[in-house]
């Protein structure tokens, strides 16, 4: 093979992968690219067998063939040159060269038919949904995600359609346990996805399946075989779903819902950042902050007996008995920034209940959050 290609191009190109790419794994291979060209273009890809992926770019073909080369090397080379064009060559005995026209390297690689195929499912049902709308219910759940390595059937966002008064929904929950965050949209067609009882997303593929979302436009995506297909104008994701059962969560969120009678109404930025002042002298054993209601003011303390404590009163709306409950700031910061709204609710049975927290402008939204002994 041998191709010159615009610098910025293939930057693009090569830097959308580098989250695939295994860094420590026991098969080389794993962390190269593979470069093909088809026709006028190039198409690039990486696979950590888990992941897929794959997009074209233009080029221009001076021989046509395929390589692999590693995938960090090629993005170091093309980040720190500021030529134009790069070259890239296929010598003998699986060599590579490439040139800037300044900086000349010559770089061993491995042979392109070692390179896990990357194979489409066949006659995958594909739907379509709008790309700003996926990344708002995967910005709205990733978080939750949790990061305990030994809870494998929470490692990643569940979901699923629902029907709710006669019209179908898609659905994606996230929880590690201590917290849950789940957003409903109408997708039109959703009908015809096949999930049975919904299907696990692990937070790798969320996470490039929100990068997919950054383009404007719409994102194809279907289910088939245990695997979830996207795919955007030229590029193409092929996810492995996690093979996991997600906990029952509903018997969790409908009582919340229908616990509203003591509301508190209040700013979402002041309540924000109270609680990001908050964290300031939060510690390893110290994660607490204790929570007042009263009629117009919420207070909130933190104590670090190694450094300290931290008070402020803040404006709200309550409607219910004076109450005090302990959370872990850290959840309604995470929460609270994934929200679009001005105003928010936050919504307690008890003092011993879970909050849920909601707000007019994310519609189909809530987040919910298990209260902490103080």
């Amino acid at each position: 093979m041998e191709i010159k290609i615009d610098r910025d191009t293939l930057l693009k190109g090569i830097s959308r992968v580098q989250g695939i790419l295994e860094k420590r794994s026991h098969m080389p291979i794993l962390s190269t690219v593979l470069l093909t060209t088809k026709v006028d273009e190039l198409e690039i890809s990486a696979t950590d067998l888990e992941i897929g992926f794959q997009n074209s770019y233009p080029v221009e073909i001076i021989k046509p063939g395929s390589i692999t080369i590693s995938g960090k090397r090629l993005f170091d080379i093309t980040r720190e040159t500021d030529s134009k064009n790069i070259y890239i060559s296929e010598k003998e005995n699986n060599w590579i060269y490439i040139s800037d026209n300044n900086a000349h390297y010559n770089l061993s690689s491995l042979p392109a038919d070692e390179f896990p195929v990357l194979t489409e499912p066949e006659d995958t049902v594909m739907i379509e949904i709008d790309s700003k709308v996926l990344a708002e219910m995967i910005n709205k759940t990733i978080y939750s995600i949790t990061m305990e390595e030994a809870e494998f059937k929470l490692s990643g966002v569940f979901m699923e359609r629902i029907n709710k008064d006669g019209e179908d929904f898609l659905r994606m929950v996230g929880t590690d346990g201590h917290r849950l965050s789940l957003i409903n949209k109408r997708v039109p067609g959703i009908e015809k996805i096949e999930m049975k009882d919904g299907v696990m997303i692990p937070k790798k593929g969320l996470i490039e399946l929100n990068k997919l979302s950054l383009e404007n436009g719409g994102i194809l995506f279907g289910v088939k075989q245990n695997n979830l297909v996207a795919k955007q104008r030229k590029a193409l994701i092929i996810i492995r779903l996690l093979d996991t059962k997600f906990p029952d969560y509903r018997n969790v969120v409908p009582a919340q819902e229908e616990a509203k009678q003591n509301t508190v109404t209040v700013n979402r930025r002041s309540l924000l950042e109270a609680m990001k002042r908050m964290m300031i002298i939060r510690g390893d054993q110290y994660q607490t902050v204790k929570m007042n209601m009263g009629l117009d003011y919420l207070e909130m303390a933190s104590v670090n007996p190694d450094l300290g404590n931290v008070e402020e009163r803040i404006e709200i709306k309550y409607e219910g008995k004076p109450m005090g409950m302990g959370f872990n700031p850290k959840y309604f910061i995470d929460t609270l920034q994934s929200m679009h709204s001005d105003i928010v609710y936050l919504n307690s049975k008890d003092q011993t209940s879970p909050c849920l927290i909601t707000g007019d402008q994310d519609d189909g939204f809530l987040g919910l959050i298990m209260p902490m002994k103080v």
